[in-house]
């Protein structure tokens, strides 16, 4: 389909809560369009999760394709490309990590979030039918990192030591051999 801008920290619609998709809308040409948009553009991009917001479309859509293998979160599994409209996040244990997130509307930060670690979501996929799934450790974080956009909300707001957000390049430097 088409390869869309990604808006970046400062635009007021990552600001805003985005509406839900009507029942209706799911299925129809114009939304199945959007979601080719947002997987070419997430492609093009190289990310591994999108929010509709972050192309401009303040709408309660995400998509979420996490490659598997060996990444600077470990070995991780994969999570096959997955369309996620109108989710709710309820945290299923309070126990939570830290990563360090960064984001397609944020380029070249780096920051430490803590987030808990056991969710379930509850979603509509783009048949319309509505399901629930569990997500636990780096998963859990990449899905409430994503439904953050959809309130409005970017990881740098959940960073609890101001001195833990960094420019990639530094925290490449400086601080993934402290970790190491």
């Amino acid at each position: 389909m088409a390869v869309r801008r990604i808006i970046r920290m400062g635009h007021p619609t990552l600001r805003r809560e985005a509406e839900p998709v009507a029942e209706t809308t799911i299925g129809g040409n114009s939304f199945s369009n959007l979601i080719n948009d947002m997987r070419d553009t997430l492609h093009d991009y190289g990310g591994i999760a999108l929010a509709a917001p972050q192309i401009d479309e303040s709408v309660q859509l995400v998509i979420i394709d996490l490659p598997g293998g060996e990444s600077r979160y470990g070995d991780l599994e994969a999570l096959p490309l997955f369309i996620c409209i109108n989710p709710v996040v309820t945290t299923l244990n309070t126990e939570t990590a830290g990563y360090w997130e960064g984001c397609l509307s944020v380029p070249g930060l780096r920051g430490f979030v803590v987030r808990p670690q056991h969710i379930r979501l509850t979603y509509t996929d783009e048949k319309g039918t509505r399901l629930e799934r569990e997500f636990s450790n780096f998963h859990a974080t990449v899905v409430q990192h994503e439904i953050d956009h959809l309130m409005g909300t970017l990881y740098i707001d959940h960073i609890q030591d101001p001195s833990l957000l960094a420019f990639e390049e530094e925290y490449l430097r400086y601080l993934v051999p402290t970790e190491e």
